[in-house]
């Protein structure tokens, strides 16, 4: 099974990861939401396994511009369909480390990553 980072090329966290998981010589591959598409079994894969708060981005302007009265009426499930249809509402980068799943990449998470993927 291979170690997956998932994410927006472009974003400055992802580019963080990229470097680092380079430096330290660590095997990945890159799934880009918007080259290679998500869909709504991935994202509730990633629910399932950190839960909706960590992977829900709640900082980026695209769920600022929702409405509090909207944002009050979403259930998980809407906001999975949300999310599919606005990946920048994903928060970055989303590890998939052969099963072990991890998001963000603070210096805490780097330790955790570091942890399971350099022994």
């Amino acid at each position: 099974m291979m170690n997956t980072i998932f994410g927006i090329k472009n974003c400055d966290t992802m580019k963080r990861a990229f470097k680092w998981l380079d430096e330290n010589g660590i095997n990945y591959k890159f799934h880009d939401y918007r080259k290679d598409g998500i869909n709504e079994k991935m994202v509730q894969q990633f629910v399932d396994q950190l839960g909706i708060d960590l992977v829900l981005n709640k900082r980026g302007t695209t769920w600022r511009k929702i409405s509090e009265e909207i944002k009050l009426k979403l259930d998980e499930e809407s906001l999975i369909k949300l999310m599919c249809e606005n990946e920048a509402m994903i928060k970055r980068p989303i590890f998939d480390l052969e099963g072990y799943f991890s998001v963000g990449f603070s210096r805490q998470d780097q330790e955790k990553l570091g942890g399971k993927l350099l022994k």
